[in-house]
């Protein structure tokens, strides 16, 4: 036979995938979907007890349309195959927990400790479901409060600050005269110093580059109780990471409570309150200083999984491709 030169094009043409048709393929002929055994209930919920470990986490997820699912992983297996215990949908404790204990009695007490975070629904799954096990709330979730708290007294300040500005402006034009705004030494101006400040806040002082620490400065003179508010965040961020013992952390916490409680800061209500709510759990992080990254970095994992597929619309299939990778 004579040979035919091909063109670039014809073999471009030849060796392109329908990736639309490639998946429908697969689904419908090349994998074992049809057959798998979790089928049924796979969009309600699907179990892997073989996968359950010393060490669990548990957090939610969303997969489409805001769509909550309660993920279960075995943390030792660090987000590789073996990780997913369960995957049930909802976050209701009732609902998870009669799907978690289809799981074997034995199993689960074999369970050590399960972290999670300080939603109520979590703490009473693990406390029906692993009784035997310790429960520990994840120091960043604790953390996370104390920023939040911080953030909120700067961004009142900068809208007090954007109104200010609004109407020394709105007198200027009255009075046919030019608005020229206060600058600082740094150049910001009351507004630029609070949004500028934001990130500078997150970190330890150690860290700020020279600007930030000139900002620093600005931002805590004219603003004494964003200096009050962020060293109480920053003491919490040192107690969790340079108190070893759990008994040393039990005194820090009660005095770091205590000028909470002093400062008179509506905006660290919410941590005050948890602490006192959550005080035991919170502590048990000191014991082996577990988090839950495991949890977030799978439910990373998850998400990015998710993106590939251009989203989620056949429940079942996406849980059955999770479940050959991490299960």
């Amino acid at each position: 036979m004579d040979n035919y030169p091909i063109s670039s094009n014809s073999l471009e043409k030849f060796y392109k995938i329908n990736g639309d048709h490639f998946g429908q393929q697969y689904k419908d002929h090349l994998s074992d979907f049809h057959s798998w055994e979790q089928k049924e209930h796979a969009q309600d919920w699907i179990l892997f007890p073989e996968n359950i470990g010393e060490n669990l986490g548990i957090d939610e997820t969303a997969l489409s349309n805001g769509e909550l699912y309660t993920v279960l992983i075995n943390r030792s297996a660090q987000g590789k195959k073996g990780a997913l215990i369960a995957m049930i949908k909802g976050t209701t404790s009732e609902t998870v927990i009669n799907i978690i204990n289809k799981i074997s009695k034995s199993k689960r007490n074999r369970v050590k400790e399960v972290t999670l975070d300080m939603a109520g629904s979590m703490n009473l799954i693990v406390e029906k479901c692993f009784p035997k096990a310790t429960r520990v709330i994840d120091r960043f979730h604790v953390q996370k409060l104390a920023y939040d708290a911080l953030q909120e007294i700067r961004i009142k300040h900068r809208w007090e600050a954007i109104d200010e500005e609004t109407n020394a402006i709105d007198n200027a034009k009255w009075e046919k005269t030019e608005y020229v705004p206060l600058r600082f030494e740094n150049g910001d101006t009351k507004k630029q110093l609070l949004a500028r400040s934001r990130y500078l806040l997150f970190k330890s002082p150690e860290k700020w580059s020279q600007s930030q620490k000139q900002r620093a400065k600005i931002l805590f003179a004219q603003y004494p109780d964003i200096r009050k508010a962020f060293d109480l965040t920053h003491k919490l961020k040192l107690i969790y990471s340079k108190t070893k013992d759990k008994g040393v952390a039990f005194t820090k916490l009660a005095r770091w409570y205590n000028e909470v409680t002093d400062s008179n800061f509506k905006s660290f209500n919410t941590i005050s309150a948890t602490i006192y709510s959550h005080y035991a759990n919170i502590l048990n992080f000191f014991d082996n200083r577990s988090t839950n990254a495991s949890s977030e970095s799978f439910n990373a994992k998850l998400k990015a999984f998710r993106s590939s597929l251009r989203g989620v619309n056949d429940t079942s299939f996406f849980l059955y491709r999770v479940a050959k990778i991490y299960a």
